[in-house]
């Protein structure tokens, strides 16, 4: 989420304050504003894109994963059993 998102969402709020308190809509909407992206930053969230990314990046570990267990398994079929 933007500063433009958050922008909108506080004008949406703002909306809701009765025409008759200008004054304070624009204190709301400044503390709307403030609120808003302060909670965002709290929860610590990601843009679309670096999640795309970091999907792409757990894809690719996760083809290396099954190669390696492939190649492991095949190894292991090759060596002989030891007795015990």
């Amino acid at each position: 989420m933007n500063r433009q998102d958050i922008d909108q969402i506080a004008l949406r709020l703002v909306s809701l304050v009765p025409p008759g308190l200008a004054q304070a809509q624009q204190d709301l909407r400044a503390n709307f504003q403030d609120v808003l992206a302060q909670g965002l930053r709290r929860l610590d969230l990601v843009t679309r894109e670096e999640f795309e990314v970091q999907t792409q990046v757990l894809a690719r570990t996760r083809a290396k994963v099954d190669e390696l267990e492939r190649r492991v398994a095949e190894l292991e079929a090759a060596v002989p059993a030891r007795g015990g």
